[in-house]
């Protein structure tokens, strides 16, 4: 199998199925498949929505979706830029290897060239070894220096409310 075979191409909403399936495989992979609460619903009502911000891409081989990302755009004051975060990257097992992954990226950084972003910028989890091999191999950089927060649920309730 060759990377001239793969495809990338913009998601449409007829690709909801696959990018839920895709979704609850990256989830199961990631031992937080009982961290999923969206359904095929919401990820068709978010991502393909009038107010959505987020954008999906569809790796295909021979027609056949193997993988897929998921991102957005965001900001940075001290560039002055916008940039890309790539929300979720997936590749199903079976197509592992035959470029896929590299292939998304690399559609995703012509993106982030083409709209002047500054930065292209994802998470990994600390124990997943071949991803972050992948990456530092494409050259990418773990930022060590920074550590994530995250507000949901009944914390971010709270914070809403208070006054």
């Amino acid at each position: 199998m060759s990377v001239s075979q793969l495809e990338i191409r913009t998601a449409t909403k007829a690709d909801t199925a696959t990018i839920y399936r895709f979704v609850m495989d990256l989830a199961i992979y990631e031992k937080a498949e009982q961290e999923v609460v969206a359904s095929a619903a919401d990820i068709e009502a978010s991502l393909f929505g009038e107010e959505s911000t987020t954008q999906a891409l569809i790796c295909e081989q021979d027609g056949v979706a193997i993988g897929f990302a998921v991102y957005f755009f965001n900001y940075s004051t001290w560039l002055g830029k916008h940039g890309i975060y790539l929300e979720d990257l997936y590749v199903s097992p079976a197509y592992r290897g035959v470029g896929a992954g590299q292939a998304l990226l690399q559609h995703l950084a012509r993106i982030a060239v083409s709209k002047g972003c500054g930065r292209f910028e994802w998470s990994v989890l600390d124990w997943n070894t071949p991803a972050i091999d992948f990456y530092e191999h494409l050259g990418a950089v773990a930022q060590k220096e920074w550590i994530g927060y995250r507000l949901e649920g009944e914390a971010l309730q709270r914070l809403a409310q208070q006054r």
